[in-house]
């Protein structure tokens, strides 16, 4: 389960704090793991070995055409559909699951001197007392269904086309001795970890509280992670989209977390943190400052 264990919402580094660092690299994990800067008398500033600037890691994961896993967001290697078509997120082209190992780890990422890594190698970056939110981004398909609670054989089918790919994650992540979270926008992905493992996993909720609920009830799984406007009680809360649905306390009424997306202000932080919510994924580290 997520958590900080100060009683405060757990800081959740966001593809390695997103805003600051090229996602979803190893640079990435390194900078969002460093102990924290503190004050001592005199003025002097050292790093704070008991505290980390981030709680936990989350993490995108895809296959390779070879088969590897691979940390990335984007479906396309030059995807930048979320940058405003600002910068490519690599210098290389073509679909990530087409596109042999070689050429994918070989692209640098955001203009960087990063290029895209294994999963493994972003594991072995994360410190042992930091835990990985893995989310399953793709497969390596089209037809995915995302933010759909399935039923019967339509759950079935997704399932089948999950459990390759969510084998071949598990043995990496199993290892590595981290605390760990599986999330998804598709319920397939989440009841083929639950095929194969004990671990506990989040769906990542869109557009439907109600949807969102229902799988992680079906799954009885450990948290939920809706947007930042799903949160009645805060500002963000687009009444117009999530009805009156009280997701926290709906949540917390089943003994589940909730772990709201994507952070970027302290402000949002703030008022998140006094709705109750659990985790904050967040893309600064500088949202969880007093």
């Amino acid at each position: 389960m997520i958590g900080s264990g100060d009683g405060k919402p757990a800081l959740v580094a966001h593809r390695g704090f997103a805003g600051e660092n090229p996602e979803n690299t190893v640079a990435a994990v390194e900078a969002a793991t460093a102990t924290t800067p503190t004050e001592t008398p005199g003025s002097v500033v050292s790093p704070d070995p008991t505290r980390r600037r981030a709680d936990w890691i989350e993490v995108d994961v895809v296959p390779t055409a070879d088969g590897d896993i691979v940390a990335i967001h984007d479906v396309e290697l030059s995807g930048s559909d979320r940058r405003d078509g600002a910068v490519d997120l690599t210098d290389s082209t073509g679909i990530v699951w087409e596109t042999d190992t070689a050429t994918v780890t070989s692209a640098t990422v955001l203009a960087s001197d990063e290029t895209v890594p294994l999963f493994a190698d972003v594991l072995d970056a994360v410190p042992a007392d930091v835990g990985v939110n893995v989310e399953l981004k793709n497969p390596g398909r089209w037809d995915l269904r995302p933010g759909e609670k399935l039923d019967g054989d339509a759950l079935a089918a997704r399932t089948a086309v999950w459990r390759p790919f969510v084998e071949h994650v598990l043995a990496v992540v199993d290892a590595h001795p981290n605390d760990r979270l599986f999330s998804s926008f598709c319920e397939g992905a989440l009841a083929a970890i639950r095929e194969l493992s004990s671990a506990p996993v989040a769906p990542l909720v869109s557009d439907s509280i109600d949807d969102g609920l229902a799988i992680a009830q079906e799954h009885d799984a450990e948290a939920v992670h809706p947007p930042i406007d799903a949160i009645r009680g805060t500002p963000f809360f687009d009444a117009a989209r999530f009805g009156h649905a009280d997701i926290v306390t709906t949540a917390h009424a089943n003994g589940r977390a909730v772990n709201v997306w994507t952070v970027e202000t302290w402000y949002q932080a703030d008022r998140l943190a006094s709705a109750g919510v659990d985790g904050i994924i967040a893309d600064y580290a500088a949202v969880a400052t007093e």
